[in-house]
């Protein structure tokens, strides 16, 4: 691990902020789609690295592009959930508080207060990085992998037990299932996904339907949003972002757990009253999840997001192992791009701010909903097309009914029980 490769890890850093920026603040776009993006091109990007370092660099240049992207994007996507009402669908639940600090005036509280949990739970998270590392090498994965339909099981319950009444709780349970069979679908049947640009996979127009275009409808109908104020002052401390590691913690570890998912859970045994504290605990469950994945990557081998499941198409086992090479490399791009992400976050968040009353926000829902439609017919094609109607329908439900959009993730908890249940059933 020469100075000439670190340079080039920093410098693809720096690039990768950069599209974590852009599909931060721009709805509809995961990170995890540029991310496939890039492995579908990346014979032709390891070409171009070969022209001016080892090609044998290539993997390791491109993967630090990607994890800096996640690591930015998990900031910056607060602010299209705060000012546009389209979250993200690992932040669905920030969107009702955040939307209600606009109202007041008060958005770039809830962006502040998002950057402040990012950063503080990054921070923990590369702090106890390696001594997680250690930790799971040495035993303890095999003994958490034990638990995990436990885990997911008592996920699941703990959402549809948290609703009040037992009309809601019928309800989310039946969404539970609903958004859960789709995704059992999307994964075991060989629906194809295949676009002008190749397999972008159903995951993209799946999470999509089921919280973003809802989202999009939704925030339609609010067309008259305040005049925005800013005092500069911090919002919260880091009690709430330390919260939010607890929990970021279980969501890294354990597949199908979303920071939403993990938000929600977090909310039952560690409720926030204030909604800027209950934002910075989710955005620092969400920048947590991304950098533990990196661990669970280099000790099981597996994904946890999509971003890094395309890191391990390209390093292989190059971040196996304890403190190698390649992992040290990725947790510092995790930090140059946590520290980026923070200051990014906050200037693109001001920027909204006074970009809200010269917009008509209708318009602007519109013209992102005719993107995202078009961006799922060139990435995945006409089933993914379809699968996105399926996904809308369903997403919409909660939003008929008055109710909360939480169970939706079970979309993703529940194939991976009935895997673990049964294997593959279908």
């Amino acid at each position: 691990m020469g100075p000439e490769l670190i340079i080039l890890v920093i410098a693809a850093c720096l690039v990768g902020s950069l599209i974590g920026t852009f599909t931060g603040v721009t709805p509809g776009i995961h990170v995890n789609t540029l991310a496939s993006l890039m492995l579908i091109s990346y014979p032709a990007m390891e070409s171009f690295i070969a022209s001016f370092t080892a090609a044998s660099n290539a993997p390791i240049i491109v993967s630090s592009c990607i994890m800096s992207a996640s690591i930015v994007h998990s900031f910056v996507d607060f602010v299209p959930s705060v000012f546009i009402g389209a979250p993200d669908p690992d932040e669905v639940l920030t969107a009702l508080p955040g939307h209600r600090l606009l109202m007041k005036g008060e958005g770039m509280k809830a962006v502040r207060a998002a950057a402040i949990g990012s950063a503080v739970g990054a921070s923990c998270a590369l702090l106890l990085a390696i001594p997680f590392q250690f930790l799971m090498l040495n035993g303890l994965a095999d003994q958490l992998d034990k638990f995990t339909i436990a885990v997911l099981i008592f996920a699941l319950v703990a959402i549809v037990l948290k609703e009040k009444g037992i009309k809601n709780k019928l309800w989310a349970a039946a969404l539970v299932l609903l958004s859960g069979t789709l995704g059992l679908f999307c994964m075991d049947l060989p629906i194809p996904s295949t676009g002008i640009f190749g397999d972008g996979g159903l995951l993209f127009p799946l999470l999509t339907g089921l919280f973003g275009i809802p989202a999009l409808l939704s925030s339609a109908k609010n067309a008259t949003i305040p005049e925005q104020r800013d005092d500069g002052s911090p919002p919260v401390d880091h009690v709430p972002g330390i919260r939010g590691v607890i929990m970021g913690s279980v969501s890294g570890w354990y597949p199908g757990i979303t920071a939403t998912a993990g938000a929600s859970l977090s909310s039952i045994f560690m409720p926030e009253n204030r909604p800027e504290k209950f934002i910075s605990v989710v955005a620092s469950i969400g920048t947590v999840t991304s950098i533990f994945s990196l661990i669970t990557l280099s000790v099981s081998g597996s994904g946890r997001s999509g971003t890094v499941l395309v890191i391990r198409e390209m390093i292989g086992d190059g971040a196996s192992g304890f403190c190698s090479p390649d992992f040290l490399l990725l947790l510092l791009c995790c930090a140059i791009a946590s520290f980026l992400g923070y200051h990014i976050t906050i200037r693109v968040g001001k920027m909204m701010s006074g970009l809200t009353d010269r917009i008509d926000p209708v318009l602007l829902n519109k013209a992102v909903l005719c993107f995202v439609i078009v961006l799922v017919a060139l990435l995945t094609g006409p089933f993914g097309l379809l699968i996105l109607v399926i996904s809308v329908l369903i997403g919409l439900i909660p939003l008929d009914i008055d109710a909360a959009r939480v169970p939706l993730t079970g979309c993703l908890m529940f194939p991976v029980i009935i895997h673990g249940l049964f294997g593959t059933i279908i």
